[in-house]
Parts: structure tokens; C-alpha cells; sequence
């Protein structure tokens, strides 16, 4: 089937809000290309289960699609139209699996020698979408906040070597009762700005008492979770013939109630961390890979105005057959080795909001949880400065 074959009784399976966008949207989706379309249908299957900014970003394409004119669709498609697609694709379910269309699709481009070609049309399109329905600007500043090193009594390796140079050095700050500081900090920002999934706090470990304005993420409150997941994947890889590209797809078919969650009324939290846990690689294993994804597909996906990571020690390196057996995770952690992780991860996290719209004024603090060093980077701070000066947290914030 082709796109101009579209019919409204092949979104009969979207859930509701996405059947609607969809039906709606029809004459415009019966007018691009197949090798661009189902790329599209991934995002707006699972329109009921976005973040606003998901939302209004794809409402925003999908207007730009209505306006354009029958000779301007194909001056934007024209890249596009011009790959080569195989019968077999052309015959399969895309407008009810357009995820696993996708997949297919980037193995024939690769066998195809198309890769290059059709990466090029996407980047001109995402450039040319980007010019004529720019990101939308914070309605504040964001504030991006990293805790690393829990559990780590002595480090004498020099930290934040990554984001020194971005920042001002702080070597005096006054470390007592830091995490609760910051969580004030950001439920203060919170219900000054109250935003739907606005205000992020995303823990490694076992999160603190923290205000209910924030949206919540635990590495540790997903436990059961993780060993249901862990569970899964065993079981799938221990069959004969499973691959990882089998495994992928099979992870990519799973729904929350799958995995045991059901957080009443908050199903976008559900659909967020199951895909953090399976599309992330090892995040069902490590906390600090963990907390790093989830940091990340946040501020890619929520573009939140406020985050707050908390790094935890994870678990020692183990042969792969018993860290998929989830037995002793807990029992025998790496605290340096985590610092390590969590260093680079604070750095990553700093790029990723650099990302996003408004950066030029956002600011950002890393701090070693229990010690006296921390690093601010905003539109205010000498970049590549040390200040020996005594500090508190909650001062740093304000510099």
C-alpha cells in the first residue's frame, strides 16, 4: 500500500487523541512520500502519551504540512520521493506499525547504499522545519542541576574537567544538607512557574522526600520493574535464533501494564520510563547509565524548564548472565567508579540543555555530593575561573 491508499479505517488501532490528529491530518498524509511518512506515524502514535512540548512541536509540523501547496510538498519531499523502497516494504503495515516500518527501512537503505542519501534528506527537512516553526523559548531560564559522587569519601583526581572551562570553579562550599537545598531550590522554581512536566527531579538511588510539584523519576522505585524487564529479556535471548535485532523489535512491541506499572492518571510517566528502560542501553542494569538516559530523553523530549539529576552509586561491572539475573544489584556497589560515570553524565546533561531554546541564558550547577567543589555555568559566570571564596549551595544559585 501505497500513501495516497490511505484509509480512515487504518487508524482504527491509534489510541484516541492520536486517531484524531490523524484523521484529520489524512488528505496532507496521503501526500508524502513512503519513505518519509511512517517516520511521521511513529511520533503521532503515540501523540496521547507525549509531553506537552511533544504535543505542540508535532501540532506545529503538522500544520506546516497543511499549508504547504501540492508544488511546495514536493520541493520538501523531493529527496525523499527519490529513494528506492523494496516491494516488500511497500507491503507491509506501516500505517499500523510504523516503528517496526522504520526498522526495516534503515536495514534496506543500509543494503541499498541509500543511507547517506536519505540521512541528507532528513537533515535538510529537520533544517528547513526548524526556519519556518522555530523551538519555542522557556518562559524562564532553565536550570540544570548535577549531583554526583554519593558514597565517595576521597577522590584526589581532579573533577569537572569537562565543565571547568564553561564555568566558575568553586572549591569552599559549604556541603551540609546540599541535596535538600537543591530540592527546595527547585520546588521553589516549580510553583513560581507551574508548568505540566516542567520541574524534573530524576534520582539514581532512592529518591528524597521532595515536593509533589516536581515530576519524580527513581532509578530504585523501578526495581520491580527492572526485574520484570531483566526477566523478559532473559527468557528472550536464552531461545535459539534470537538476535539483537529480534530482541529490539519484541522490546519495542511492550506496552507499561507489560512491565507491572500503572500510576493512576499519569500515563505519559508510564510510557516515559518504560522507554527508558527499553530502548536505553543498559539502563536496566546500571543506575548511572539509567539516570543519564532518563536526563537526557527528558530534556529531548519534556524540554523542561527546571532539572535536578541525582547520581547513586551503581553496581560493580559482573559477567552479562548474572547482571541479567538482577540478583545482588544492590549488594556490591562501585562508588569511584561511579563518580567516573557521573562526571561525564553531568557533562552530557550540560550539552543537551545547550540544545535547547533559550540557552544562551540557562544556567547550570554540578556539585560533589558531601564535598566542597561545584561548578555554575550561566550568562553571569566567568568561564574558565576558581573562587576560593566560602559558599553555600543556595548562594551559588544566585551568583
Amino acid at each position: 500500500m501505497l500513501p495516497p491508499n490511505l484509509k480512515p479505517e487504518q487508524f482504527a488501532d491509534y489510541p484516541p487523541e492520536a486517531k484524531k490528529a490523524a484523521l484529520a491530518n489524512l488528505s496532507t498524509l496521503q501526500r508524502l512520500p513512503l519513505s518519509f511518512l511512517p517516520s511521521l506515524l511513529r511520533e503521532l502514535i503515540d501523540y496521547d502519551f507525549k509531553f506537552p512540548a511533544e504535543r505542540k512541536a508535532l501540532d506545529k509540523e503538522l500544520a506546516n504540512l497543511n499549508s504547504l501547496s501540492t508544488s511546495q510538498t514536493e520541493d520538501w519531499f523531493r529527496s525523499f520521493a527519490q529513494i528506492r523502497l523494496s516491494p516488500q516494504l511497500e507491503n507491509l503495515s506501516w500505517a499500523n506499525s510504523p516503528a517496526q516500518f522504520v526498522e526495516r527501512l534503515s536495514a534496506h537503505l543500509w543494503a541499498t547504499h541509500q543511507l547517506d542519501t536519505f540521512r541528507a534528506a532528513a537533515t535538510k527537512y529537520a533544517a528547513r522545519l526548524r526556519k519556518v516553526v522555530p523551538p519555542q523559548a522557556p518562559s524562564v531560564p532553565r536550570l540544570g542541576i548535577a549531583v554526583i559522587g554519593q558514597g565517595v569519601h576521597e577522590y584526589p583526581e581532579p573533577i569537572f574537567r569537562k565543565l571547568r572551562p564553561h564555568g566558575t570553579y568553586f572549591s569552599r562550599v559549604n556541603p551540609g544538607n546540599g541535596l535538600n537545598q537543591l530540592l527546595d531550590i527547585v520546588a521553589t522554581r516549580a510553583k513560581s512557574h507551574p508548568a505540566a512536566y516542567g520541574h524534573w527531579y530524576i534520582d539514581g538511588g532512592q529518591e528524597t522526600d521532595h515536593d509533589p510539584a516536581l515530576t519524580c523519576v527513581s532509578y530504585n522505585a523501578l526495581a520491580p520493574v527492572r526485574t520484570l524487564l531483566l526477566r523478559k529479556i532473559r527468557t528472550q535471548i536464552e531461545r535459539p535464533g534470537m538476535g539483537p535485532e529480534e530482541l529490539r523489535s519484541l522490546l519495542a512491541q511492550l506496552r507499561p501494564e507489560d512491565l507491572g506499572f500503572g500510576n493512576p492518571g499519569d500515563a505519559i510517566l508510564d510510557w516515559f520510563q518504560m522507554k527508558v528502560l527499553t530502548e536505553g542501553s543498559g539502563t536496566q542494569i546500571f543506575s548511572t547509565t539509567f539516570t543519564q538516559w532518563a536526563a537526557r530523553e527528558a530534556l529531548r523530549r519534556a524540554q523542561p524548564e527546571t532539572l535536578l539529576v541525582h547520581f547513586a552509586p551503581r553496581q560493580r561491572q559482573k559477567p552479562m548472565n548474572e547482571m541479567l539475573s538482577g540478583r545482588s544489584a544492590g549488594e556490591d556497589l562501585d562508588p569511584i567508579g561511579s563518580l567516573v560515570d557521573a562526571d561525564m553524565g553531568a557533562y552530557y546533561s550540560w550539552l543537551n540543555q545547550q540544545r535547547l531554546a533559550g540557552a544562551e541564558q540557562s544556567s547550570f550547577l554540578v556539585w560533589f555530593e558531601g564535598h566542597g567543589q561545584a561548578v555554575v555555568i550561566g550568562p553571569s559566570t566567568p568561564r574558565g575561573t576558581e573562587s576560593t571564596s566560602a559558599i553555600n549551595l543556595r548562594e551559588l544559585l544566585l551568583e
